[in-house]
This record gives C-alpha cells, structure tokens and sequence, in this order.
C-alpha cells in the first residue's frame, strides 16, 4: 500500500506507530512540496493539515473513488465543500488528527456523504483500525469534551480556586484520565486546542467555549503551561 500523508513531523510520527503492524510505504509532504506530488500515485491519502489548509480540497475533489483522510476538528467538511456542491468525486472522510490523538485505540470520523459508510469501513479493515463515526460538526466529539475540561481547568487556576498540579493530580485521579487538563494542553498543542475552542465557540456560541483570558494569554505569548 501506498501512501501520501501531510503534516507536521511529530504527526506523521504519530501516524507511523499508528500503521506499524501494515506493509506499506509512506511519502510525507510538507506545504512547500505539497503541489508537486502526484496524487494518482497514492493508493491512500492522510491531510492532518487541512483545518489549516482546506482551500486544498481543490487537489483532492477530483481523485475519483481515492479515499482521502483530513483531519477536520475545527471545522465541518460539509462546510468546507459546500462551494463544491456534487463535484467531490474522491470518498472523503473527516478525522480527529489533533496530536496526541492519531495513535489511539479508536479512531474517529465523520462522513461527508453517508451513503459512503460502506467504504469507510471497508477501509478501516484494510488498516486494521477500530473507527466510531460522529457527526460531521466542529469539534468532532473527544476534541470538543477534552478541549472544554481544559479551559474549564483555565478558569479554575485564574480563579485561585487550586494550583496546576492540584488540577492535573485531581483530574488523572478523579477521572481515570492519562493526563491532567493542562499536562494534556501542553501534549497537544496549547495553538491547536485554543484554534478547536475558538471554532467551537464560533460554531455554537456557546459560553462553555469562550476561550479563557488566561489560556488565550498563553497562546498569544507563545507559551506552555510547564
């Protein structure tokens, strides 16, 4: 199997451990080299920064019957199609490809058209991964529930309420959680889960997404929480 896959290093690392038990060959991309890859080549295709770049879509709409996975947390593939009306001839599939979140037991993604579910998992077969569908929305459904917890923890700690350490040991004990709110901020990426929350509250408006001052603070000087 042949693959193209786009994104930063440390996501197509991910990516690698995620495809470890499959014979395959990879061909990573960056946005510099992106436009002079042949895509017909490709027998599989992975955009972890379409979020960023989904003027892309240009490049992947007329690869018929190819399937092509983008990661689309931030925001509805319907969305990002919709100046394309019928004309998606590739079978595109949205997925959480947030960092952290690639190399994970289940896998989730959302469908642009639902009469492709069929494909989707024949697909999933192939790489031997155990998938969720979710509804095609900002967010997706893990994103949007760890993205919260961690602003929420960001107006306990300005509030005074308890210390970072007291939130994270309080949360992984709590919960069960493999990491404290801002421990998995950090993980993550503070620019990706301030850009989810920032889509989230653009999205619905809901106050729940309001990015607090001092995450916003944090993401605006460049900063991490340890």
């Amino acid at each position: 199997m042949k693959i193209l896959a786009r994104g930063t290093k440390s996501r197509i690392e991910e990516l690698k451990i995620k495809l470890s038990s499959l014979d395959y060959t990879l061909v990573w991309v960056d946005d510099n080299n992106f436009s002079s890859a042949n895509l017909n080549e490709f027998d599989l295709i992975f955009d972890f920064n379409f979020d960023e770049f989904h003027h892309q879509l240009k490049n992947y709409a007329g690869l018929k019957g190819k399937p092509v996975f983008v990661s689309s947390v931030k925001q509805q593939l319907a969305k990002a199609c919709f100046e394309y009306g019928d004309k998606i001839d590739c079978h595109l599939f949205g997925m959480n490809g947030l960092p952290t979140f690639i190399n994970r037991s289940l896998i989730e993604v959302s469908l642009l058209k639902l009469s492709e579910k069929d494909i989707l998992q024949t697909w999933m077969v192939k790489l031997g991964w155990k998938h969720t569908i979710v509804e095609d929305r900002v967010g997706m459904v893990t994103p949007r529930v760890i993205c919260m917890i961690i602003n929420e923890a960001c107006y306990t700690l300005q509030e005074g309420t308890a210390s970072m350490v007291d939130i994270d040991t309080s949360m992984k004990l709590g919960t069960n959680y493999p990491f404290g709110p801002f421990e998995w901020a950090d993980k993550i990426g503070i620019k990706y889960v301030y850009e989810t929350l920032d889509a989230l509250y653009e999205d619905t408006k809901d106050e729940r997404y309001k990015v607090c001052s001092l995450f916003k603070s944090k993401y605006l000087k460049g900063e991490t929480f340890y």
